[in-house]
């Protein structure tokens, strides 16, 4: 699930201009640190169009674009960004943690880059790290998409166990953005797992009014009506997640019967 800011933009190791090279990496133009300089502009364009690779999962291509942006401007940040991002897919640990760090260092008040850093570090068990870049990417006033570090830092928290923290980020995030599809299944899981099945329930329906069902939601309707003791409306859920996603994950677990 690419939460991050695939999420809003949106290899190998052994690829030629490696990131998280050393600031003048694979840069010899001069004033191409300058943030309107032609350096910059191209950099952006580069940087642009891998991310719309990567959104395609094209991470090859995206790399190759990505290349480019910091052979012409070494210090653009949001490059760093998308490698983090795509190294994060291709489960490069290292390199993806490097890349985030380093589109941070060149960028303080980068949200997207906190925000994705974040959601990398709660991904790896390492929550109350990826907790402290959620916030930091909130701290900037003029972040676009509060919500979706909110989200985040909601469904971190709930990895972490801590149900008071992923309620209220879940809760504000809804606020903000209150059609977004998968922060209301997020607090729909959260419901099912305070107990609060009738919530849990609603906020399913919610869900269902605002897009098509996915593996995950229609997984959890099984269990919430399984809960509820309605084997009719369990066995309907059932029965479109087997037929729909018949290679999902949850279809496994419900063939398994792994309903907890």
């Amino acid at each position: 699930m690419k939460l991050a800011s695939a999420l809003t933009v949106i290899l190998l190791a052994g690829c030629a201009a490696a990131p998280g090279a050393g600031p003048d990496a694979g840069s010899g133009m001069v004033g191409s640190n300058a943030p309107d300089s032609e350096a910059r502009q191209r950099a952006r364009t580069f940087t642009e169009l891998a991310a719309a690779y990567y959104a395609r999962a094209q991470y090859k291509i995206a790399l190759e674009e990505l290349r480019k942006a910091i052979v012409v401007d070494s210090r653009y940040g949001p490059a760093y960004n998308i490698y983090g991002l795509i190294y994060m897919e291709l489960a490069e640990d290292k390199l993806a943690e490097e890349n985030f760090r380093r589109a941070i260092e060149l960028d303080r008040a980068d949200s997207e880059a906190h925000n994705n850093y974040g959601w990398f570090l709660c991904t790896r068990g390492r929550h109350d790290e990826g907790l402290e870049q959620f916030a930091a990417a909130l701290r900037n006033p003029l972040y676009s998409q509060p919500e979706l570090a909110m989200a985040n830092a909601g469904e971190c928290a709930a990895m972490k166990g801590d149900l008071a923290l992923a309620e209220a980020n879940l809760v504000k995030s809804l606020k903000l953005q209150p059609d977004n599809p998968g922060t209301v299944l997020r607090l729909a899981n959260l419901r099912f797992v305070q107990g609060r099945l009738p919530d849990a329930q609603r906020l399913l329906a919610r869900r269902d009014e605002l897009a098509p069902p996915t593996a995950a939601s229609l997984w959890l309707a099984v269990r919430v009506e399984r809960k509820l003791g309605d084997r009719a409306q369990e066995a309907a859920y059932g029965l479109q997640l087997r037929k729909r996603f018949p290679d999902s994950k949850e279809a496994g677990q419900l063939l398994s019967g792994q309903f907890e």
